[in-house]
This record gives structure tokens, C-alpha cells and sequence, in this order.
């Protein structure tokens, strides 16, 4: 393959480690004297996308959500304009450190979905990549502590590095295909996230007593899921559960509420499922079992929806703040810290 003339980075970023993968690509292509751009599809109007330069290489990154490309990275792929230019696909991962070595996310159906349809659209594929990019999700698991943040970022500076350097050079980078053969029985996983999984997150975060209401997580989110209710945030369906409100609020005041989620989904299994809908209704005999399970899973979000309200209406008050912020893993220090990029200069 000819070298490119150009490239063009679209890339999706909550708190860093997809805009740093772009950085480290662009400053490759400097260094060769290749015109370079990198665009935040979270800062762009994703409905009128423009069409690229016929000699860029493109160049798609983005987080993997619930083994898959977040909804903002999907639906930009699904509307990207028609082209026949050459494609790279990267994802950043949950990057763990285990000795010496990475150990790897997974990507899921993110880089075979979004390919078949690029390849749909005309585009030809040159190369598909993940990069291993220290975890971010603070929801799920505490925050890796700094020397492990940059020895991650260290070890995959050099990757994208010599990853840029061959694609930029014409040549095809496959080389983590074979993880398509663990990736793919994560496809239901994948599909049941996209249909459901993300609006359950969506609604985990809450302004603890600490928020002054300075406006920073409304303006700077990428996908306009937030906004003021009472002089509070208040997080909508929307929300891709990126973590970039948690890991750019001033006050750290930013928090999943473990312990009311957790309630939410004791009431609504034990005592509206087990004790009304299945005995009184016997839903799945009358509808079958997939009508009476997504019957079942619309009365769930409804309940999750007025708790969520609820409780963010209480909040104001001391006795239900407590409660909710001591029941809140990512309120307690062993937790760790909130996760953003590394600039070079603080792991080189």
C-alpha cells in the first residue's frame, strides 16, 4: 500500500486515554512530515458529518463500553458520509498490570461491527488495533494507583508508536485478530448492554454534599447527558458512563451510588417481581418467556427512574445524604483517585 498523505483522527474520549492514542499517532505523522488532524467527535455535530480528504488515512478511536464501541462512536460510525479510504480501528481497553506484562481488555464486536459497516460503506480496512490503556471505570473497581497508571501508559506509548510507524509506512496491522475467538461469545453481552445494560449506569452518578453547582460537568460533558434539576446535576439516559464528569469535577464531588442502586434492584426483584408480578400475573405464562422478561424489564427502569428522582430530590437532605454517600465505594479513599490521562512528561 502507498503511504498515506494525510491522516485524520476521529476519536471519543471521557477521561484522556483515547485522546492520548491520537496524540501519540499524530506526533508520529509529524515527525515524518505528514499533515495530521484529531477531532473530538464529543466537541463536533455528530448529525452533519463532513466527508474526509479522498488521500487520508482514517483513523477511528474509542473506549470499549460493554464490549463494544460506546452509542456517541457507534451511531458516528453508522452516519459517517460513504468513501473508499483506507480505515485503522483502535479501541482503548481496561489495562490491568500483572508483573511485567499488560494484561488485555476486550474489544467484543467493536472492531468487527464497526467494520462491517465502514466496509459497507466502501472503506477498506488496513488495520485493527486495541490498546490497553489503564481501566477508568471507578464504578466497578478501584482506581490503579500511579505507578501503575504510568508504567501502563509507558509501555503503550511505545506500542502506538511502532504501530503508527508501520501503518503510516502502507503495511496492514492484524495482529490481535486471533482475540476475535474470546471476543465474539461476548456478542449477547455486548447487544444486551447496548438494549439495556447502559441505562442502569446511567443512572449511578449523584452529586454528593460537596457539589457547589459550578455548571464544569454540565458544559464539559461529551454527550450533553446532564443537566440541572433543583441546582443539582442530574444524570439522564443519555449518559455513557465515560467518567468524565467524575474524573474533571474541581470538588471531587462526583459519586455511584453502590448502596441505592443496589436497593433499587433488591426492591425491584424481590418484591415487585417475586412477590406481585410473578404470583399475581404469572407474566411469563401468559406472554412467554421474552414478553413477560421485557415486560418485566420496562416496570425495572420505570422503578429505576422514579428512584433515581427520589433520591436526587432528597438529597438536600442531611439524613439521605448520609446515607447515600456512606453507601458509595467511590466516596472512601481505598478506593483510590480519580482517573485521568497522564501527560508525558509525568510517567517519561
Amino acid at each position: 500500500m502507498p503511504n498515506p498523505e494525510r491522516i485524520t483522527i476521529y476519536y471519543f474520549t471521557g477521561t484522556g486515554n483515547s485522546a492520548k492514542v491520537a496524540e501519540w499517532f499524530a506526533r508520529v505523522a509529524e515527525c515524518r512530515e505528514i499533515p495530521s488532524q484529531s477531532i473530538n467527535i464529543g466537541k463536533m455535530d455528530r448529525l452533519h458529518i463532513g466527508k474526509p480528504a479522498n488521500d487520508a488515512l482514517i483513523i477511528f478511536v474509542s473506549p470499549i463500553h460493554g464490549f463494544n464501541y460506546p452509542p456517541a462512536m457507534l451511531h458516528f460510525i453508522m452516519r459517517f458520509p460513504k468513501g473508499s479510504n483506507r480505515i485503522v480501528l483502535m479501541n482503548t481497553r481496561a489495562g490491568m498490570k500483572i508483573g511485567n506484562f499488560v494484561t488485555p481488555g476486550l474489544t467484543g464486536i467493536a472492531f468487527l461491527l464497526s467494520g462491517m459497516i465502514l466496509k459497507l460503506k466502501g472503506y477498506h480496512i488496513q488495520g485493527m488495533a486495541p490498546i490497553d490503556l489503564p481501566s477508568n471505570w471507578l464504578s466497578l473497581h478501584p482506581a490503579l494507583n500511579k505507578p501503575t497508571v504510568s508504567w501502563i501508559h509507558k509501555k503503550n506509548k511505545k506500542r502506538v508508536c511502532l504501530l503508527a510507524e508501520e501503518l503510516l509506512n502502507g503495511k496492514r496491522s492484524f495482529k490481535n485478530w486471533y482475540e476475535n475467538i474470546w471476543d465474539i461469545p461476548f456478542a449477547p453481552v455486548a447487544i444486551l448492554y447496548y438494549l439495556f445494560g447502559r441505562f442502569l449506569f446511567a443512572k449511578t452518578f449523584y452529586p454528593s454534599g460537596a457539589c457547589d453547582n459550578c455548571g464544569v460537568c454540565i458544559e464539559q460533558c461529551p454527550v450533553k447527558a446532564i443537566k440541572s434539576v433543583n441546582n443539582r446535576p442530574f444524570w439522564t439516559y443519555n449518559c455513557e458512563s465515560c467518567m468524565h464528569c467524575m474524573s474533571q469535577c474541581p470538588k471531587k464531588a462526583i459519586h455511584t451510588g453502590h448502596g441505592y442502586v443496589a436497593a433499587i434492584l433488591a426492591f425491584s426483584s424481590i418484591i415487585v417481581w417475586n412477590l406481585i408480578l410473578d404470583p399475581v400475573f404469572d407474566l411469563e405464562f401468559i406472554l412467554g418467556p421474552v414478553a413477560g422478561f421485557l415486560l418485566k424489564t420496562g416496570v425495572f427502569f420505570l422503578i429505576l427512574t422514579l428512584g433515581y428522582r427520589l433520591v436526587h430530590s432528597l438529597l438536600p437532605y442531611k439524613f439521605v445524604r448520609i446515607l447515600v454517600e456512606c453507601t458509595s465505594l467511590t466516596k472512601y479513599k481505598f478506593w483510590g483517585n480519580r482517573y485521568k490521562a497522564l501527560k508525558d512528561s509525568d510517567f517519561e
